[in-house]
């Protein structure tokens, strides 16, 4: 194998890897991606047995071949390489001859009959999405994935066509959802929803922000994923299970509703939470009239308080929460002002843009 291919474009390969590939593993060779080189170009895999990316490259190829290399010192190596172009030869027993300019590395490689086989998904039907659509509805549910391994059905979200060519992504850990509905025209050809992994919904959310009105397809088989855009394919495995029946988790409407200029609200979190107890980031919502009330009480630093103005005539109410699930909520709403709404200190806040709830949070409150 040799070829000479664009320093730029191997380095956008292998970054590509850097999220896919275990360095932490009792299999040495997920730690390596897949370097092909055929008489259409270079492509580079990255398969963790979970989510594996193939990307595809232009390249000058000399002779076609395969090796695996170390992603992260074929990575430092490559972004460190003195000229525009970099050339890779494979020598004898595997190891691989790197030259750029005046560099030369001469690193070990492995044999790639080694690597494992990505899972065949001629069957997944593809179906066209706009980029920044679900680049969007990634964005506004990733943070409320559960990160307790202990409960693998909420590792993930949840995604769920709707009549009418609308798509649902749903994301809880237990003490807040996070649910968008958007426009995705196409047939999935699904029974039902589906849970993406954590993981590979991250990896799938870094491959849109590359160039989010790339033109892409996604499509479902019977345990995976697939997404696919010019020069780049990835496949994921499904999480398997039943995700809970989330409708239930969400107020109808609250009985204090209230709307409240998003910034200043966002702001008046973050200086309370300094003062919140431990690292619960604990803080108290009260409504009074014409005003929404943010406080914190720390035995060991003092308290905190900061006022908001309002429009607001009903009872007067204090209700905890988790000050940080509220920032995550507000740092992704695209809105100028937020409907919040409120039931008493045992129920949950409901948060959405005002009059348009296709986008909701749903965050439970807190003993402060």
């Amino acid at each position: 194998m040799e070829f000479r291919i664009a320093a730029d474009e191997l380095k956008r390969a292998l970054n590509r890897a850097q999220g896919v590939v275990e360095r932490k593993t009792t299999m040495p060779i997920l730690a390596n991606v897949l370097v092909s080189a055929s008489k259409s170009g270079v492509t580079v895999t990255a398969f963790d047995l979970e989510i594996g990316i193939v990307s595809e490259h232009p390249a000058e190829v000399m002779k076609t071949g395969a090796v695996t290399l170390s992603a992260k010192y074929v990575f430092d190596i490559v972004q460190n390489l003195p000229d525009a172009q970099v050339t890779l030869k494979k020598l004898a027993n595997n190891y691989v001859e790197i030259s750029s300019g005046s560099a030369h590395f001469k690193i070990v490689g492995t044999a790639p009959e080694e690597y494992p086989k990505l899972p065949r998904e001629e069957n997944a039907p593809l179906v066209q999405v706009t980029g920044n659509t679900l680049l969007e509805m990634i964005k506004k549910t990733q943070f409320a994935i559960s990160t307790d391994e202990t409960r693998y059905i909420l590792n993930g979200v949840y995604f769920e066509p709707q009549a009418g060519g609308k798509v649902r992504m749903v994301a809880t850990d237990g003490h807040r959802l996070s649910l968008i509905e958007r426009e995705l025209q196409g047939d999935f050809k699904l029974k039902g929803g589906v849970i993406i992994p954590r993981k590979g919904l991250l990896e799938l959310k870094r491959l849109l922000d590359e160039a989010p009105d790339a033109e892409c397809h996604l499509g479902f088989a019977e345990n995976s994923a697939l997404f696919k855009k010019t020069g780049l394919t990835m496949v994921m495995r499904l999480i398997d299970g039943q995700f809970p029946e989330y409708q239930r988790v969400i107020p109808k409407e609250g009985e204090k509703a209230v709307l409240v200029p998003k910034t200043r609200l966002l702001e008046g979190l973050k200086r309370i939470a300094l003062l919140s107890a431990d690292k619960s980031y604990a803080v108290r919502i009260g409504l009074a009239e014409n005003q929404l009330l943010i406080t914190a009480n720390n035995p060991d630093l003092g308290e905190a308080k900061d006022a908001l103005d309002i429009a607001y005539r009903g009872a007067a109410i204090t209700i905890g929460f988790n000050a940080r699930y509220l920032i995550d909520v507000l740092t992704v709403t695209d809105t100028e002002e937020v409907a919040f709404e409120l039931g008493d200190e045992h129920s949950p806040g409901v948060l959405h843009a005002p009059g348009d709830r296709s986008f909701t949070a749903v965050v439970m409150p807190m003993r402060v």
